[in-house]
């Protein structure tokens, strides 16, 4: 078996005498860096959840305790994604040799079970406010409910950028945005409420409040669970990776391709690669990783080159 060893900066552990090559740790797609957003998001929600959960008892709307219950979990959910966004960045140490990367990951998975749990204490409750009707200040519900939409998409547009390249900033971005549509159906609930003086509107608009959290969840809790198992994260074509990698005229074969989620930012790949006798070089090595990191934003590779002889049998096989 033949090898090249494409070592990391002296700051970060090295491999030794694996016969392995590693690349892209001077990220050319560096994660940015949304700390200030969720501080910010943070910090105006928590302070609307006050605002929001006073006022709903005051004008018995279930509606609005359900939009404060959606938007307290989603204040807990911007603080585990602060903290993750720090972690992230945390250099490797001691067992940690990636560091604490899939933090992110976690967080946006707890993010996604924690909005769902919400969603079931809102339906039982507003079960049982349809069976036992309450009186419910419709004004108040309307202008409380119309603040609630500036917040939301305030916190929204703090996450616009990111909302392609972090799940976790993506997360933040979808629920702020729904949030936002949420608190326009309190709106609307609410002017009924004031103009028919029909209570059980208010109950019903939290039911749809609930299926309207699980739809939106769904993609997160999906796209979240895949990441922590190992899935090829989404917008990653597995067999497209697996043809490029095959297109490099000096490969005659390819085997143990793996392609991981290392955060909800950074993507790692590692493959055994079949070359022909005496093309092992640093330029091939460099050309690969350059095109992974290009075409496919994977930026962590570890590359095994193997010889390609008749008398060389390929890692993991028996030889002749």
């Amino acid at each position: 078996m033949l090898s090249s060893d494409h070592h990391e900066r002296s700051d970060d552990q090295h491999d030794h005498g694996q016969g392995h090559s590693h690349g892209g740790h001077a990220h050319s797609h560096a994660p940015k860096d949304f700390g200030w957003a969720f501080a910010i998001g943070a910090a105006l929600n928590a302070g609307f959840v006050i605002f929001e959960t006073t006022l709903g008892f005051t004008s018995h709307s279930l509606a609005l305790l359900s939009d404060a219950g959606h938007n307290l979990s989603d204040v807990l959910g911007l603080l585990l994604a602060w903290g993750a966004n720090t972690l992230v960045k945390a250099r490797p140490a001691g067992k940690h040799t990636y560091g604490f990367k899939r933090s992110s990951i976690l967080v946006a998975l707890i993010n996604a079970i924690v909005l769902l749990i919400v969603t079931g204490g809102i339906t039982v409750e507003a079960v049982r406010h349809l069976i036992f009707l309450h009186p419910v200040e419709g004004l108040t519900v309307t202008w409380v409910a119309a603040i609630g939409i500036a917040v939301n998409l305030a916190t929204a547009l703090l996450f616009m950028s990111g909302n392609k390249g972090d799940l976790n900033a993506r997360g933040a971005y979808l629920h702020m945005a729904a949030d936002a549509g949420i608190a326009f159906g309190v709106v609307v609930a609410g002017a009924l409420i004031w103009l028919t003086g029909q209570f059980w509107i208010d109950p019903v608009v939290s039911l749809v409040i609930g299926g309207v959290i699980v739809v939106g969840t769904w993609g997160l809790l999906r796209d979240s669970f895949n990441l922590a198992m190992d899935a090829v994260p989404e917008g990653i074509d597995l067999h497209a990776v697996e043809q490029h990698l095959r297109s490099y005229p000096e490969v005659t074969d390819i085997h143990h391709l793996h392609i991981w989620g290392m955060s909800t930012t950074q993507t790692a790949l590692t493959v055994h690669l079949v070359v022909a006798d005496g093309v092992i070089d640093n330029a091939l090595l460099c050309r690969i990783e350059s095109d992974l990191k290009e075409e496919f934003h994977i930026e962590h590779s570890t590359i095994q080159f193997e010889s390609g002889s008749e008398h060389a049998a390929p890692c993991g096989k028996p030889a002749c």
